[in-house]
C-alpha cells in the first residue's frame, strides 16, 4: 500500500474533538460545532481579501473602458476610479457586513457607494471630456463596474453569513469574574452577536451563581487552565471590580501560563471607557495581558510560505517517501505510517503523521516513554530516518493542512512524561510554546534541542528556546532556520533520535 493510499485510509480524529456538553451547560452562545482557533477567520483579514479582489475587479473595469477612449488620449484619468471604488467603499462601510444587513441593503449601500466613486471619476474626467468630447466614459464604466461587483458582493454576503452560521468567523471568549461588566458584556453580546461567550470563570466559584444571564459558570480559574473547551477560545476576558488590585494581580499572574490571549475589562470604571470596551471586544484586545497579540499580516506571510515551500518540499520529497514506506515495510511488519495526538496551536489536540521508526508492538503513542540510545524498540531502518528526520517527513501533510507550520517550536506528544513526571508540568511556561503553530523544524532544533527531553533540565532549555522563537519570529528568521536546518541535521552525532 503506498504512502498516500495508507494516509487516505487511516482514520482520523473527528472534527469536533470536543465532547458534547449538556444541553443546560452549552449557554446562548455555544455553536453546534466548535471551531479550533487555528481554524476562524479573522473579519480583518477576510475584508481585507475582499477589498483587493474588489480592487482587481474595478482595475479590470477601468481597462476595459479605456479602450473605447480615443486613441490620442492620456488614460491617467480611467485609473483614479478604481482607487476612488476602493475609498468609497470603506467610507460607506461596505465590507463591515453587519449581521442584520440583509442582501438587498447590502447591495444598496455598494450600488451608492459605486454611484459617488463614480461621480468623483466624473470630475476628473471633466477636463478630458472638455477637451475630446467622450462622454460616455463615466456611464459605461458604473455600469460595467455594478455588473461585476453586484454579484461579487452577493457571493461575499453569502460566504459571511455562512461563516457565521458554522463559527468561524464568530470569535469565542471566556470571562473571568462573575461580576457586573461581565453581565453588561454578556448582555451587548447578546444584543449584537459580534461574539460567542462560551462560559464564565470565578476565582470564587462557590460563592458565584451557576448562570450570567443564562451563560454557564464552569468553575474557578483552576479549572480554566486545563479546561476542554481552551482550545477553541480566542480571548480569556478579566472582568473584575478595579478596587481589587491585589485579585487581578494574582489573576493576570495564575493566567499567563494560557496559549491564549488574555485581556482586561475593569468592572467598575467610568461608563464611557467600559461602553468602548464592550464595543471592541470581539475586535481588538481590551488591555492586552498575555498571549499571541493578533498580527494578520506575519500570520499571512508564514502561511504563504508554508503552502509554497512545504507544497514544493512535498513534490521534492515524494520519491523518497515512497522508498521510505517500502524500507520500512519490508524491514518489519506493520503499516509504514506512526500517528500520534500532539499539541498544537492553542493547546488543540492534532494528529502528527511520521513513518515508522520502532517495531508495531512496542510503538508508544503516548510518548510515556522517550527514545534512549540504543533502544530496543527501534528497527534498523528506524535507526537511519530517526537520525536523518527523515521520518518527519509525512508531516509536510500536516503543514498543507494548516496543522503545524515549517518552523515553529516542535510538537510533544499530549501526556509525554519526563520520568516519573507529566514534561509539562516541569515548567510555568510551558503552554507558551503553543503560542504558535508546531513547527517541522524550529529555533530549538538548529541549536541542538533534538529528540528526547528525558530530564527537567533539557525540558527547560527547549521551552526556553521555543519561546525565544515565538518572541522573534519573522519571514526572514524562518528562512535562516529552514537554510540550517540540514547541515544541523547532518552535522549532529550526538542528539538522541
Amino acid at each position: 500500500m503506498s504512502f498516500i493510499s495508507q494516509l487516505q485510509s487511516a482514520p482520523v480524529a473527528p472534527e469536533d474533538a470536543a465532547p458534547p456538553a449538556e444541553a443546560d451547560r452549552r449557554g446562548p452562545f455555544r455553536p453546534k460545532r466548535l471551531i479550533s482557533t487555528r481554524e476562524r477567520l479573522r473579519g480583518r483579514a477576510v475584508a481585507g481579501t475582499f477589498q483587493v479582489a474588489d480592487a482587481a475587479a474595478a482595475m479590470a473595469v477601468s481597462v476595459a473602458t479605456a479602450q473605447l477612449a480615443p486613441d490620442d488620449s492620456s488614460l491617467a484619468p480611467f485609473f483614479t476610479a478604481p482607487l476612488t471604488l476602493v475609498a468609497a467603499l470603506i467610507i460607506f462601510r461596505v465590507y463591515r457586513f453587519g449581521r442584520r444587513e440583509s442582501l438587498p441593503l447590502h447591495l444598496a449601500r455598494l450600488t451608492l457607494a459605486t454611484v459617488v466613486a463614480a461621480g468623483v471619476a466624473a470630475l476628473a474626467l471633466f477636463p478630458f471630456v472638455r477637451e475630446t468630447g467622450f462622454v460616455p466614459a463615466v456611464e459605461v464604466w458604473l455600469m460595467v463596474a455594478l455588473a461585476a461587483l453586484l454579484p461579487l458582493h452577493a457571493i461575499w454576503w453569502s460566504c459571511v453569513r455562512r461563516w457565521r452560521e458554522n463559527g468561524r468567523l464568530t470569535p469565542n471568549i471566556v470571562v473571568v469574574g462573575a461580576t457586573g461588566a461581565a453581565e453588561r458584556l454578556i448582555v451587548a453580546n447578546l444584543k449584537r452577536r459580534e461574539a460567542n461567550v462560551l462560559g464564565v470563570f470565578d476565582d470564587r466559584a462557590a460563592r458565584a451563581p451557576g448562570k450570567v444571564r443564562g451563560v454557564p459558570v464552569l468553575g474557578d480559574t483552576q479549572d480554566l487552565v486545563a479546561h476542554r473547551i481552551m482550545p477553541y477560545v480566542d480571548r480569556v476576558v478579566i472582568t473584575v471590580p478595579s478596587r481589587a488590585r491585589a485579585r487581578v494581580r494574582e489573576l493576570i499572574e495564575r493566567l499567563r501560563v494560557l496559549p491564549n490571549e488574555v485581556a482586561l475589562l475593569l468592572d467598575g470604571e467610568d461608563a464611557a471607557y467600559e461602553a468602548s470596551a464592550l464595543t471592541r471586544v470581539a475586535d481588538v484586545p481590551l488591555a492586552h495581558i498575555s498571549g499571541p497579540p493578533a498580527d494578520e499580516m506575519r500570520a499571512f506571510v508564514k502561511r504563504a510560505q508554508d503552502l509554497i515551500v512545504g507544497g514544493l518540499g512535498l513534490v521534492v520529497a515524494a520519491p523518497i517517501m515512497l522508498l521510505i514506506t517500502a524500507a520500512v515495510r519490508l524491514d518489519s511488519p506493520g503499516s509504514a505510517l506512526f500517528r500520534q495526538r500532539r499539541h498544537g496551536f492553542n493547546n488543540e489536540e492534532i494528529v502528527v503523521w511520521k513513518f515508522r521508526s520502532m517495531r508495531i508492538e512496542t510503538a508508544d503513542a503516548t510518548a510515556a516513554r522517550q527514545v534512549q540510545a540504543d533502544d530496543e524498540r527501534v528497527t534498523r531502518v528506524g535507526r537511519f530516518i530517526r537520525a536523518t528526520s527523515l521520518d518527519e517527513l509525512p508531516q509536510l501533510i500536516n503543514v498543507l493542512r494548516g496543522e503545524m507550520s515549517l518552523v515553529g517550536p516542535r510538537p510533544h506528544a499530549v501526556g509525554m512524561r519526563t520520568g516519573d513526571v507529566e514534561s509539562a508540568r516541569l515548567v510555568a511556561e510551558y503552554a507558551h510554546r503553543h503560542r504558535m503553530k508546531p513547527g517541522l523544524t524550529g529555533w530549538a532544533a538548529i541549536h541542538g534541542s533534538r529528540g528526547p527531553v528525558d530530564t527537567p533540565a533539557l525540558v527547560r532549555r527547549r521551552v526556553a528556546l521555543d519561546i525565544e522563537y515565538i518572541e522573534r519570529q519573522s519571514f526572514w528568521l524562518d528562512l535562516y532556520i529552514l537554510a540550517m536546518t540540514v547541515p544541523c541535521l547532518f552535522g549532529d552525532r550526538t542528539s538522541v533520535r
